[in-house]
């Protein structure tokens, strides 16, 4: 019998159905998984049936529900080697894909079969799922149903535990658990007799238990939330950060829309956290899978809450403040009024994470006697270096590690071993940040981030006191100020926006060894063709090269400082006369989606230095994979 969601009505299984009618051939199931990519931010393919990234069929085909079981297999694997004393427990959740549930369906299966104890939270954001996994010590793991900010036919895997998703060595070896099993030839052999021997009985307890369990996590998080926002698990602490935002809130009323665009974030704690701190919350398309725009959270994918927000502002000034989500909830950006033109505008990705950050620094910063341990910030390669500059401004160390959520917190972890306190990490070049203790983005925690910019006048002033000393022409702030005012004091910094077109390239070869090779022979002749040109024009004078992998940042130049597959973020850093890091050109074939991402970072309001900079680059790219193909 079909079973569906209370909350949403949605289908989640039928435990009595053929899990697939007939058995495809081996061969069938490898040309399905071709297009697979596996990486540390995710397992992605289109899922839908009929092969329409943008399609909404809940449908999968029988190749993908086996590929969905190999998943599962691959999982199971590495869980029983790490527990083996009592039966392991794991969360599946999923964000509000049309797929998702197909995909569940055959996960859940070969879990039972395999002995694995399950809690279902059906559809869940990704900060919530792994927040109750932080928070619970007898979770072992999660598996995350989703395909992030791709489109919404496509779906994948997130897997994880205690709050954050695997990276380096536990991510190298799920994929090889996965691609040993699909390179069986008995693999549907065994993905058939593991699904026949579920217990249907067993698969019905989970279904029905799922509003336990989603109320369980949807309170952990909540509570998790608060701690992330005072910086501190001491009811003492939350209670008192929430009684302080309240009463700041009273005095300045703050409104915030929230565009949700149907995500998972539909179903969870948006709504009531906002207004526990005495925030004005509108919500729109806020029913799960009531999608109305493309799900990446960037460009005209916010223009919907761009126009609500300006209308909202015409009846009540309170509301300044919106943001977006991507499907599975986990990152999100901004737009904001600007109270002097009166018009709503988009914040872009490297503005949003510039804003956290300065957010939680100038936080730490006035509490410091609370601690002795230096500050650090961790984040990707293509971090604008706007974020080096608001770091320098409080004496606190900026380190970089490869592209993807997990190598970012994991170099948090190894700093935090080294002894420093690591408060926030992110992707600049993504939006969105991550506020420990959460190892996830999460809206809220960057919602929050601003508020405080807003609300708190010591933190604004502070950083306005610490760049005059910098910056004369650093203006102060007296009485109500808006996220305008702040932008205008934070360093001026042109930067590529990452899902710009100019951003993105499509290359022939797949050999990033060679193409790299190639490109720096290139670059350097180039470089002498170009210098007395970039002197006089740009004040660049020298350059060096840094490599990225995993968390570790090379400086040199050459294959010598890369190894593997080269897999990972190529940048060009440029210097002026006086040795002052004022330019990059950075470069990485994406691990989720077949592209080859690119970017400029310029000191300055200068579009004209990040195009032309930005289009060199390119040609550079283009004829080293000419010569490499």
């Amino acid at each position: 019998m079909e079973q569906f969601d209370k909350t949403t009505g949605f289908l989640i299984a039928d435990p009595d159905s053929e899990y697939f009618t007939t058995i495809p051939d081996y061969s069938s199931v490898l040309e399905a998984a071709k297009p697979m990519i596996l990486s540390a931010s995710g397992w992605r393919k289109i899922f839908a049936v009929d092969g329409n990234e943008e399609s909404t069929t809940e449908k999968i085909s029988t190749e993908d529900y086996i590929i969905a079981s190999i998943m599962a297999l691959s999982f199971t694997e590495f869980i029983i080697k790490r527990v083996t004393d009592r039966q392991p427990l794991i969360l599946i959740g999923m964000d509000s894909r049309f797929t998702g549930p197909a995909i569940a369906d055959a996960m859940t299966r070969i879990f039972l079969s395999q002995g694995i104890e399950v809690r279902s939270l059906f559809i869940v954001a990704a900060p919530e799922i792994m927040a109750y996994s932080a928070v619970d010590s007898d979770i072992d793991g999660f598996a995350y149903i989703s395909a992030s900010h791709n489109p919404i036919g496509h779906n994948g895997l997130k897997f994880g535990s205690h709050g954050g998703v695997f990276g380096g060595d536990e991510s190298k070896e799920l994929i090889s658990n996965f691609k040993g099993l699909l390179a069986d030839k008995n693999i549907i052999e065994t993905v058939n007799n593991s699904l026949s021997k579920t217990n249907k009985n067993k698969y019905i307890s989970i279904i029905d238990s799922i509003p336990k369990w989603k109320e369980k996590a949807y309170t952990e998080y909540l509570n998790f939330s608060k701690s992330v926002i005072a910086g501190s698990s001491d009811i003492k602490s939350i209670n008192d950060m929430q009684r302080k935002l309240k009463t700041a809130a009273e005095k300045r009323k703050v409104g915030v829309i929230s565009e949700l665009n149907g995500s998972a974030r539909t179903l969870s704690i948006d709504k009531e956290i906002l207004e526990d701190y005495g925030i004005s919350v509108k919500s729109t398309n806020n029913k799960p899978r009531e999608i109305v725009h493309r799900i990446v959270p960037e460009g005209f994918s916010l223009d919907t809450c761009r126009q609500e927000l300006e209308n909202q502002y015409k009846q009540d000034s309170r509301y300044i403040l919106g943001y977006v989500p991507d499907n599975d909830g986990d990152r999100g950006n901004l737009v904001y009024m600007n109270e002097k033109t009166e018009k709503a505008e988009i914040l872009q990705a490297q503005e949003v994470f510039a804003l956290a950050v300065l957010s939680e620094l100038a936080f730490m910063y006035l509490n410091k006697n609370a601690n002795s341990k230096p500050l650090a910030i961790a984040v990707n390669g293509p971090t604008s270096m706007r974020i080096d500059t608001i770091a320098e401004t409080f004496g606190v160390k900026v380190f970089r590690a490869e592209v993807g959520e997990a190598n970012v917190v994991n170099l948090a972890k190894e700093l935090r071993k080294k002894g420093y306190l690591v408060r926030i990490l992110g992707e600049g070049s993504n939006g969105g940040n991550i506020t420990y203790p959460a190892a996830v983005r999460d809206p809220i925690n960057t919602v929050f981030s601003v508020i405080k910019l807003l609300l708190f006048e010591d933190l604004f002033n502070l950083w306005s006191e610490l760049r005059g000393k910098n910056n004369e022409k650093t203006a102060e702030y007296k009485g109500k100020y808006g996220i305008s005012d702040i932008l205008s004091t934070l360093p001026s910094f042109t930067t590529t926006n990452a899902y710009n077109d100019n951003a993105i390239m499509k290359i022939t070869t797949t050999d990033h060894r060679l193409l790299k090779q190639r490109y720096e022979e290139i670059f350097l002749l180039d470089w002498e063709k170009n210098k007395d040109f970039l002197k006089s024009e740009f004040n660049i004078y020298t350059w060096r090269e840094v490599n990225y992998e995993v968390q570790e940042e090379k400086s040199g130049f050459g294959q010598n400082f890369r190894s593997d597959l080269e897999k990972g973020g190529l940048k060009i850093i440029f210097s002026d006369k006086k040795r002052l890091d004022t330019d990059f050109i950075w470069m990485r074939g994406s691990g989720t989606e077949p592209v080859f991402r690119i970017m400029a970072d310029c000191m300055g309001e200068n579009t004209k230095r990040e195009e032309r900079l930005l289009q060199w680059h390119r040609s550079m790219i283009e004829r080293a994979d000419k010569y490499a193909t």
